[in-house]
């Protein structure tokens, strides 16, 4: 890593900021002024030239030029956000262009905010300084979480998984597995929780239940989990049943009341998969009707 030139060895609370732009006049002129601001400041040409200087030291922030040769700025831009550990850090793009198609394809691939060339440097520093400061209070309280080992998790606007707590994701993993396919499935759940108010989901583990906990800015929501183990009654006899995570799940909504159609929408899953699940569900439990499974979940199941 190399810091702006003549820099000297960075603070403990000094900030860090990368700036990513192909014009080296540019550089200059952002490097100076970030100096005499007090921030550390990192360059990059490219794309290439800023992934790599992020592989080094996450910066506090980032002022990433929309136009650049080869990787631009907004492709850049998602794949910092699809990074989990880069995804905190605030990108304020830099653009000529006035016209709204590519600022939404701005704030779309992950950007917080954008200033126009030819830049005002009073603004640009205005701008930055207050999203540093916010993606630093924000990353406190995360860690604050991760420390006291909660569950929790923040849906973006969209619905998308914007970041989850160590706990939260031990738990996901349990309920819906760690690939691609449960990582859907977790994501549809919670979009469910957030809809609904509650979501829960049984497995082998316990009942996993997410709580809406309201609306932040920027749409965002954040939701709390919490896991209530099977007692050990319960726990051999769905051993013994051999019933899958899935299956428990199922179970456990038509215990609800909820109609195939429901538990579908719900876990995000066809209408003939769901039909699927009940056939095993209704052999494994010697049973013919949903009246008589759900009298048994009734009794195998943990109760709210």
């Amino acid at each position: 890593m190399t810091a702006w030139s003549d820099t000297p060895p960075p603070a403990a609370t000094q900030p860090v900021v990368l700036v990513v732009d192909d014009s080296l006049e540019t550089l200059r002129m952002l490097g100076d002024a970030l100096v005499a601001e007090g921030y550390v400041v990192l360059a990059a040409r490219d794309a290439q030239e800023a992934l790599d200087r992020f592989e080094v030291a996450i910066p506090d922030g980032v002022l990433l030029d929309a136009v650049m040769p080869g990787m631009d700025g907004f492709d850049l831009c998602q794949r910092i956000k699809s990074t989990p550990a880069w995804s905190h850090v605030p990108v304020l793009f830099m653009t000529g262009l006035s016209d709204s198609e590519p600022l939404l394809r701005g704030f779309a691939s992950g950007g917080v905010d954008y200033v126009v060339k030819p830049l005002r440097i009073p603004e640009v520093m205005a701008r930055l300084a207050t999203h540093v400061r916010n993606a630093r209070v924000a990353r406190l309280a995360q860690e604050a979480v991760d420390v006291a080992g909660l569950g929790t998790v923040v849906l973006d606007s969209l619905g998308r998984l914007a970041w989850r707590s160590p706990q939260a994701m031990v738990w996901l993993g349990q309920a819906f597995g760690a690939d691609a396919a449960g990582q859907a499935q977790a994501t549809h759940w919670l979009a469910a929780a957030r809809r609904e108010g509650t979501a829960q989901a049984d497995g082998a583990q316990g009942r996993l239940l997410a709580r809406h906990l309201g609306q932040g800015s920027l749409g965002e929501s954040m939701l709390l989990l919490s896991l209530t183990p099977l007692n050990t009654a319960a726990a051999q006899r769905l051993r013994e049943v051999a019933l899958t995570p899935r299956e428990t799940e199922v179970l456990s909504w038509l215990a609800k009341g909820k109609t195939n159609r429901d538990i579908a929408d719900i876990l995000g899953m066809s209408h003939r998969t769901v039909n699927k699940h009940l056939e095993h569900v209704f052999e494994k439990l010697g049973v013919e009707t949903r009246a008589a499974a759900a009298a048994i979940a009734g009794r195998l199941l943990p109760q709210e």
